[in-house]
């Protein structure tokens, strides 16, 4: 069973996602509130969901600033972004900041649902419009040769913080521990000059590695 949070303001769109959700027979949904806040407010080790739907222009705190404060605690959890922004903006702060999803508030019952199984399953997940920007944005970024100081395993585990793994997944993907994980990533902190995962992402949509 697929616990979802969903953290969305228009009462309508909520509550509809939330009887969808709950109508499946994998899914159920834990809480359906509308602010950072008030989720935060419930969310502990006991409550924590698989996955968020949480929308970016919120009343208080925006999503994306709930996102980085909730996977610095709960750093297994996927968040997927739920919004009718689909300024490249929005989109690359969004991912840079660790969001395993990005989708459109037009997006379908059943496309949501798809999305939700492919990022609980360790993948990620856009709206088709949105996919084109970053696509296009790779492609810009892939026609500067840029000469990249990482070895292969460490572009791999590069791209895997990209797509939205956690530290466990990749672990569990490349067969390796944890630790050699944070080891990998340390020294890829260490050779792009960065301080944080965020810095990679967006050294890497920006083809700078």
């Amino acid at each position: 069973m697929i616990r979802i949070a969903i953290v969305e303001d228009d009462d309508v769109i909520r509550e509809g996602i939330r009887e969808y959700l709950d109508s499946q027979e994998n899914m159920i949904c834990t809480f359906a509130k509308s602010s950072v806040e008030l989720f935060l407010a419930v969310l502990n080790e006991d409550t924590v969901p698989e996955v968020i739907l949480m929308d970016i222009g919120l009343p208080g705190m925006s999503g994306i600033s709930g996102m980085k404060l909730i996977t610095a605690k709960y750093p297994d959890v996927s968040v997927i972004m739920f919004t009718v922004y689909n300024d490249s903006h929005r989109i690359f702060e969004s991912l840079c900041a660790g969001a395993s999803g990005y989708l459109l508030k037009n997006t379908s019952f059943p496309e949501m649902k798809q999305a939700i199984e492919i990022i609980y399953g360790g993948g990620s997940m856009m709206s088709p419009p949105i996919a084109r920007k970053v696509m296009e944005h790779f492609r810009a970024g892939r026609k500067r040769k840029v000469s990249s100081p990482l070895t292969e395993k460490e572009k791999e585990i590069v791209q895997a913080l990209v797509d939205g793994l956690s530290y466990k997944m990749i672990a569990g993907s490349a067969n390796i521990s944890i630790e050699t994980v944070r080891s990998h990533i340390k020294n890829i902190y260490k050779k792009l000059h960065v301080h944080s995962k965020a810095e990679v992402i967006k050294k890497s949509l920006s083809g700078e590695i």
